[in-house]
């Protein structure tokens, strides 16, 4: 009597020739999605720099006396009885960033930028004394990889995008590009 022999499964030819498609795909795939994930990170730039905005907006109204925080601590600390001016992932994101990007308040440099009100006096007892205005930047953590764009706003509330430099001093000596 006669054995068959059945030979089931893939050839390594076979197996070479699905690996290198799927290297193929992959290598299509991926610029795509790092193009998709800087996309996401500009976009949550933007909507932190949204954020703060608002949060500039009530610290004048209800603590700052009409100035405006100088710092992301300031808005991040509570008044009594109160909540914080922005949310605890934008309090460190000076230094720690959120979603690839490091977004600063900053004292805005012009001569402008009179005190209005001592740091004490706030409701929040903030480090630093309330202003007449301030600028927040977005900075890319790893320009190219986390995001392309730098991103600016100041006390008008207009966010402004440079794809070449970061925002330093004023946003009017920077630049004019804007987001509406």
């Amino acid at each position: 009597m006669k054995k068959l022999q059945k030979n089931e499964g893939f050839t390594l030819i076979e197996l070479l020739i699905v690996v290198a498609i799927i290297g193929i795909i992959a290598a299509i795939a991926v610029p795509g999605l790092l193009r998709a994930r800087q996309s996401g990170n500009e976009a949550s730039a933007i909507g932190s720099l949204r954020a703060i905005n608002s949060g500039e907006t009530a610290f004048a109204s209800s603590c700052g006396g009409g100035g405006y925080a100088q710092s992301n601590d300031d808005l991040a600390t509570a008044p009594a009885g109160g909540a914080a001016f922005i949310s605890p992932d934008l309090a460190n994101a000076d230094a720690d960033g959120k979603s690839g990007y490091l977004i600063d308040v900053a004292d805005n440099s012009s001569e402008d930028n009179a005190i209005v009100l001592e740091a004490a006096e706030t409701c929040n007892g903030s480090v630093e004394d309330s202003k007449a205005m301030y600028i927040v930047t977005a900075s890319p953590m790893a320009v190219g990889q986390t995001g392309t764009r730098f991103f600016g706003s100041d006390h008008r509330g207009t966010i402004y995008y440079d794809n070449t430099t970061a925002f330093e001093g004023t946003i009017e000596d920077d630049v004019t590009t804007f987001i509406q």
